[in-house]
């Protein structure tokens, strides 16, 4: 893999180690308070998506020897504009961000920022990645499996998510 590959393979895996500090302190915060959790039992699988969603860019490359594969500016354009989408979710959920299904009861959905134009945008910023971010390493098999694996398990998520939001909280804001 050639050097920006690496850094940024690197910077990607720093964000998303970042992300879980984020997530756990908003965990803690939620519960704190009366927060409860829903669908442990699947949130497994998100970890183990994302984990080998890594290992396989990186083993698709080793397979396919790139070692002089040139920055893609178009997709990394693309990478960039979900990474502004991705910050703007976790800042306009601010505490109730969270990678779990976590809810406050008697709090009122969040209405605003990028929720106020789709319901689910760090699922639709995460699809993209799961597209983009191979596509960058030329690991295009990664780039199709792990797209569908992702909408697989949403489609477990979002009912679940759904009925939690529903039953616990307030009319939305």
């Amino acid at each position: 893999m050639t050097t920006w590959m690496w850094i940024l393979l690197g910077v990607i895996i720093c964000q998303r180690l970042v992300e879980l500090i984020i997530a756990k302190r908003n965990e803690q915060w939620m519960k704190n308070r009366g927060g409860i959790e829903q669908g442990e039992k699947h949130y497994k699988w998100f970890v183990i998506l994302h984990i080998m969603f890594f290992l396989s860019i990186l083993f698709e490359v080793s397979i396919n020897s790139v070692n002089d594969r040139h920055l893609n500016y178009l997709l990394f354009s693309i990478f960039l504009a979900v990474q502004i989408g991705r910050v703007w979710c976790i800042q306009t959920l601010g505490r109730f961000w969270n990678t779990k299904i976590i809810v406050l009861p008697g709090v009122s959905i969040l209405k605003k920022g990028p929720y106020k134009y789709i319901k689910h945008p760090n699922y639709l910023i995460v699809l993209v990645e799961l597209i983009v971010i191979p596509m960058l390493y030329g690991a295009y098999i990664t780039a199709i499996l792990f797209p569908l694996f992702h909408i697989g398990l949403l489609r477990i998520r979002v009912p679940r998510e759904e009925k939690a939001l529903t039953k616990a909280t307030l009319p939305k804001i």
